[in-house]
């Protein structure tokens, strides 16, 4: 059977992008309204979120939740945005306003950190009808807790052993949908998805690391110009 060629369309000011590890397409992807999630874009930066081939942004920062910070990144972003709604040292009934008003803006779920309690889950779920997704750090967590509590999907971020929590799970809940953060090289994306993720959050290089290659670049160029200048001479 032929292979089948994919058709690619880029164009000169907009083919500079982040783009997603391939290994990432061998998931299965999770499929919310009819749209495939493989790839998460890990990221609150506008301009990295829009010049990316991400699915979806998973946008969680290490700060209390904000509503105008949603509505910055929703309103920019052209993929759907999983917002972080807190459930750590943001708690209790913010959390569940929070959720709400992600709802509200458009996001296509919400992102409750680990330490949130299965009650505050539960009061998530009855307001809101997007998806939660609850982060797990350990394959000891109340998984089953979690889930009857109203949580759609789990989003494991476990250092180095992600994989090894990722199989944990699928070993005892073989469909719950996962989100798995996929580490820092190939290999381990690899392994992520092979343990049983079924799509991968991926952290890219900073603006500043961007800017760096870029620099690099310019510098280059204009010194071969420089020089074939001089070999003119």
């Amino acid at each position: 059977m032929a292979e089948k060629i994919i058709p690619r369309i880029d164009s000169r000011l907009r083919k500079h992008i982040v783009t997603m590890p391939e290994e990432i397409w061998s998931a299965s992807g999770i499929v919310i309204w009819g749209k495939r999630i493989k790839s998460l874009i890990f990221s609150t930066d506008i301009a990295i979120i829009r010049n990316c081939n991400a699915d979806a942004v998973l946008a969680v920062y290490p700060f209390t939740p904000q509503q105008i910070i949603a509505d910055a990144i929703v309103s920019a972003s052209s993929i759907p945005v999983f917002c972080g709604v807190g459930g750590g040292t943001t708690t209790g009934p913010r959390v569940v306003m929070l959720a709400k008003d992600a709802e509200a803006l458009g996001a296509m779920g919400v992102v409750v950190n680990a330490p949130t309690s299965n009650s505050v889950i539960q009061h998530i779920h009855e307001v809101i009808d997007i998806p939660i997704i609850v982060t797990v750090l350990h394959e000891n967590s109340d998984i089953a807790g979690r889930l009857a509590a109203g949580t759609s999907i789990l989003n494991v971020s476990a250092a180095g052993r992600t994989p090894h929590v990722v199989r944990e799970i699928r070993r005892k809940f073989p469909d719950v949908p996962i989100i798995a953060t996929g580490g820092p090289t190939r290999q381990s994306i690899k392994e992520t998805i092979e343990a049983g993720a079924n799509a991968i959050s991926f952290t890219p290089p900073t603006a500043m690391d961007l800017f760096h290659g870029l620099m690099s670049r310019y510098r280059t160029e204009h010194e071969q110009q420089q020089n074939s200048k001089s070999e003119e001479k």
